[in-house]
């Protein structure tokens, strides 16, 4: 059983920062890339962000300055720094995790499955 919750979401005014948490647990044997997702209401989810195992980082073209993704592999846990919020970065932000179970690994199955939060509402209006 793999769970990924977030924390962190919330209001904020226009030009403040916001930092989320997702913290993977259960039996996990290793995790490959994480990441951010957001869907705004009446919209596709739309990938924000995404780090791999080995720290490389890639963003949205609209998050670019704004926004920093991190990770700390030793607690399976990924963030999002969010600074200079805009009100069309209010959405519900999802993370994801690509990784293989200790099941999985024990039976020789190879690959990756992507396991995803429950989501945390970012709400950014005076």
């Amino acid at each position: 059983q793999v769970q990924l919750v977030e924390s962190g979401g919330g209001l904020v005014q226009p030009g403040g920062s916001l930092r989320l948490s997702c913290a993977a647990s259960g039996s996990i044997f290793s995790i490959n890339a994480m990441a951010w997702y957001r869907q705004a209401p009446g919209k596709q989810r739309e990938l924000v962000a995404t780090v791999t195992n080995g720290g490389s980082t890639n963003y949205a073209d609209s998050v670019k300055g704004r926004f920093t993704i991190s990770r700390d592999n030793a607690k399976n846990t990924v963030y999002l720094q969010m600074n200079s919020l805009k009100p069309e970065d209010t959405a519900v932000y999802y993370c994801s995790a690509d990784l293989t179970t200790t099941r999985n690994h024990n039976m020789g199955l190879m690959g990756y499955s992507r396991y995803w939060g429950q989501g945390t509402q970012v709400t950014v209006s005076s």
